[in-house]
């Protein structure tokens, strides 16, 4: 299994605010069967890496097929072999190991 931080941006010179093309990724994202997760840069996913190098293609012909000329996508993946990971697992770990009265992240 493996985790993929996408995030696609259209190019086309139009000004405001995205949510709108965002909420066409989240759409397609739902129908992908992968679980995952908006924030405030981009979405994380989870599946299997052939999976999600094929979903990456898709959100980012996404802004062509709204007729969009130039798009910007920008995409990390940990695709880890010697265990399962699954999505929020990094953040948890981080947050076991932070004392209490120290966290401000949130």
């Amino acid at each position: 299994m493996a985790l993929m931080d996408i995030a696609v941006v259209p190019l086309d010179g139009k000004e405001g605010s995205l949510s709108g093309f965002v909420a066409g990724l989240q759409e397609l994202l739902a129908g992908s069967g992968c679980s995952y997760r908006l924030h405030d840069m981009g979405t994380t996913v989870e599946g299997p890496a052939p999976l999600l190098f094929e979903l990456a293609l898709r959100l980012h012909e996404y802004s062509f097929s709204q007729g969009g000329k130039r798009v910007y996508t920008v995409m990390k993946i940990d695709d880890r072999r010697d265990r399962a990971v699954r999505l929020g697992e990094k953040t948890a770990s981080v947050k076991a190991k932070i004392a209490p009265t120290s966290e401000s992240g949130e």
